[in-house]
């Protein structure tokens, strides 16, 4: 913390003899922008929905109020958002989500990522569970041990309650005895809790959609706007991160979302694409252009 990370590594490599240089450093997100844009120019930003979340997006550099210096030749520059740590009275926040925040390591950062992303949804299920079971007797007279420990209950267990179809939720039924050593629970308790499940899921993803919407008006990519005789353009998010990827009802809930916030006309406009390690492609690509771009200057 309050160092250079490039100079740290280039240190640490020495160390272990590597004859290695760090041409680029970027995170993920803009990674999956780089690797995204170079594919296709339609691509405007990235969003990474995984163990974190953020964004980052292309943005007319004249429209940019911090930057002071001269303008890039391409006229653009990447906003890395870092939009996880946004925070607003307009957040549905619960008891739940604060006391989620009061106990973590960063209270009061990072507040839409604890609402939103693969770290904190399954803690969030776990958290309610709690107050069911200590409020309602919802497991019994007894509140089950395990269900008092943080982030016992993930979001892979959750996203594998959330998606069982078996007639008598088999699967449930196996998540609370394995991992909360709770047994003889009735169907009915296992439809509330894949209930449950769903509403923490969807209020992710619903709130995932509109930060993505915030980036489309920002960039005014909201409305769809042609000229006669042309298609309309067409604006691509590249997506990475493993919530987005296997959380299949998580994913359908944020795409359902963009349709209703952004009406069927935009939204044919508007594609949302799984990026496949698109944040290595793109900082493997920034890494070989600005070697190729530091070649120049030395040659010149």
């Amino acid at each position: 913390v309050g160092l250079d990370v490039v100079e740290e590594l280039t240190k640490a490599m020495e160390r272990v003899g590597l004859d290695m240089r760090v041409s680029a450093l970027v995170n993920d997100t803009v990674g999956t922008l780089a690797g995204g844009r170079y594919g296709n120019s339609d691509v405007i930003a990235a969003v990474i929905l995984g163990t974190g979340t953020n964004a980052a997006y292309a943005e007319r550099a004249n429209a940019i109020p911090k930057w002071q210096g001269l303008l890039p030749k391409s006229g653009e520059m990447v906003i890395n958002m870092e939009w996880g740590n946004f925070r607003s009275s307009h957040l549905p926040l619960t008891e739940f989500d604060e006391s989620l925040d009061n106990d973590s390591l960063n209270p009061g950062e990072q507040i839409y990522e604890k609402m939103i992303s693969g770290m904190y949804l399954g803690e969030v299920v776990r958290r309610v569970l709690l107050k069911m079971a200590e409020e309602a007797e919802f497991f019994g007279d007894a509140v089950p041990s395990k269900l008092q420990k943080p982030f016992v209950l993930r979001t892979p267990d959750m996203s594998a309650m959330h998606h069982d179809s078996t007639p008598d939720l088999k699967v449930v039924a196996t998540k609370l005895k394995d991992i909360l050593e709770i047994s003889n629970t009735s169907l009915k308790m296992r439809k509330v809790i894949v209930q449950l499940c769903e509403i923490v899921a969807t209020r992710g993803a619903r709130l995932s959609a509109a930060g993505i919407l915030g980036i489309l008006k920002k960039t005014g990519r909201d409305v769809s706007v042609s000229k006669e005789g042309e298609e309309n353009q067409k604006s691509i998010i590249a997506m990475d991160g493993g919530l987005f990827e296997h959380y299949t009802k998580f994913r359908n809930a944020m795409q359902n979302a963009m349709f209703e916030l952004l009406g069927e006309e935009t939204s044919r406009n508007i594609i949302i694409e799984l990026s496949n390690d698109g944040s290595g492609l793109g900082a493997a690509l920034l890494a070989a252009s600005h070697s190729q771009y530091l070649e120049y200057i030395e040659s010149a």
